[in-house]
């Protein structure tokens, strides 16, 4: 038997996953739950095969979560199940150390087949999540956002101008202009707008991405 725990912040998608892959005669649903301390703890106690891995929930996210999995619980593979496939999100995941990305609107006899693969260890992607990470791998690697400037940003993006981030962050406009540049720059942008657009589509400011 393939023991699994779901974690997913929606009951009606944990009922429903719960169901579905219980239907399955070499499959164990040992456990369902709502967020990733959850996630963590249950396995820790359970030592399920294979954990289906929810991105975005409250508290302990679902990145930070197989991080911990991953890392303390050797043996426990980490099968990501969810509805955003942009590549900050996917990358993220991959660097936590989850054995397989798939989107929730994957059909169960591939679900199926993508648990069983990662009770085996086994890489599972879906071909669009497959497509991107390549396209990502082969793209040269920016330079990281430094946290002053992705707090900039998240500030551009909230509609603010550069005097009124100023005033937030208690700095010059002239210091808000810099970072501005360095960010344009590091995205391969050169506009506010385009910056913001960019680093949405790329996980890159809090709350974008997965």
């Amino acid at each position: 038997m393939i023991r699994l725990l779901i974690a997913d912040d929606h009951p009606v998608v944990r009922e429903g996953l719960a169901g579905m892959l219980a239907a399955e005669a070499d499959f164990e649903v040992v456990a369902s739950v709502e967020n990733g301390a959850q996630a963590v703890d249950r396995a820790a106690e359970l030592r399920p095969d294979v954990v289906l891995m929810d991105l975005r929930m409250p508290g302990t996210d679902g990145v930070a979560a197989t991080r911990r999995i991953v890392r303390e619980l050797p043996g426990v593979h980490v099968l990501i199940l969810t509805t955003y496939d942009t590549d900050g999100d996917i990358v993220r995941a991959v660097e936590a150390g989850a054995t397989g990305y798939l989107l929730k609107d994957t059909p169960r006899v591939e679900l199926a087949a993508a648990v069983r693969a990662a009770a085996r260890g086994e890489t599972v992607l879906a071909p669009p999540v497959a497509a991107k990470l390549v396209t990502r791998l082969k793209t040269p690697v920016r330079d990281a956002l430094s946290p002053r400037e992705t707090q900039v940003l998240g500030l551009v993006a909230r509609g603010m101008t550069n005097a009124e981030i100023g005033r937030e962050l208690y700095i010059g406009e002239a210091t808000v202009k810099t970072h501005l540049l360095r960010t344009f720059n590091k995205l391969g942008v050169d506009d506010r707008t385009a910056a913001v657009t960019v680093a949405m589509a790329e996980g890159l400011l809090p709350g974008s991405g997965g």
